[in-house]
């Protein structure tokens, strides 16, 4: 490696999370709508030996050890480089956080390793880093037409969900998947009709775990959201609002009466620029 690369880490949001089954190797199948935010972390590469370190607002609730899914991204692309990730986005909030971080990682070095999703089943998708539907355990990825411009708030309540303890606490593992074929969305009362059918079926044992995520999936309907949601496996809950305006005014609304949750206003990040 040459030269300083600097790759942004977008927050991914589940717009919509079905889980239809589990192999017998227990990973379970997926069926999912995933876009990006222009919230998110950073990571920056320069020469050097493979290190760690890390900045940012949430840089205290990560530890640079060799199990970093930004490190083991370098090596399973046999590179090295010394690697900065301002860790902007709350820490195991079901958002891509690290997983996002690592494809930056392969990204910023042009590596296109043969099983990403070997890092993490949201790997491939981060990869993309486009509006993509999510399939299998993550290594079907197919990038969708146009979406309608989406105007967001992402509240989290400060607390971190364990992946797997929410998997385990779901109480049916063979929901239908999304049609076949999806609609046009690229008009937003096409992509909010089609949403409001939609679920997230890790929404309820979260809450069962996490009863505050119900408060902040309250606090965005108050706030005027067209639909909240809670992305991934929690405990981020995302609000779809009617423009840009709308979706500032109800995350400085949310964030003055719950000053301890983190609440963003965001739009969809653009692509990833070609390596």
């Amino acid at each position: 490696m040459r030269t300083i690369r600097q790759e942004p880490a977008p927050a991914k949001v589940n717009l919509a999370l079905h889980v239809t089954g589990q192999r017998a190797d227990g990973y379970h199948l997926l069926d999912s709508l995933v876009v990006f935010c222009d919230a998110g972390d950073v990571v920056t590469l320069t020469p050097g030996p493979l290190s760690l370190r890390l900045t940012g607002p949430f840089a205290q609730g990560l530890e640079a050890d060799p199990d970093n899914l930004c490190l083991r991204a370098a090596r399973l692309a046999g590179r090295e480089a010394a690697i900065t990730l301002e860790k902007n986005l709350p820490v195991a909030s079901g958002i891509g956080g690290g997983s996002a971080d690592a494809a930056a990682v392969l990204r910023a070095l042009d590596a296109h390793p043969a099983h990403p999703e070997t890092l993490g089943a949201d790997v491939p998708v981060c990869l993309a880093g486009v509006p993509c539907r999510m399939q299998g355990v993550g290594e079907i990825v197919t990038p969708l037409p146009a979406l309608a411009p989406l105007h967001l708030v992402l509240v989290n309540p400060g607390m971190g969900l364990s992946t797997p303890e929410v998997f385990r606490a779901l109480t049916r593992r063979d929901n239908p998947p999304l049609p076949d074929r999806l609609p046009d969305l690229g008009t937003p009362e096409a992509l909010l009709s089609f949403l409001t059918d939609c679920r997230n079926d890790l929404e309820a044992p979260a809450i069962a775990l996490l009863p505050v995520i119900a408060d902040c999936l309250a606090a965005l309907q108050d706030a005027g959201a067209r639909l909240a949601r809670m992305s991934g496996s929690g405990a981020t809950c995302f609000g779809l609002f009617a423009d840009p305006q709308d979706a500032a005014r109800a995350a400085r609304e949310i964030g003055a009466t719950h000053p301890d949750w983190w609440v963003v206003a965001t739009g969809l990040a653009p692509a990833p620029a070609k390596g």
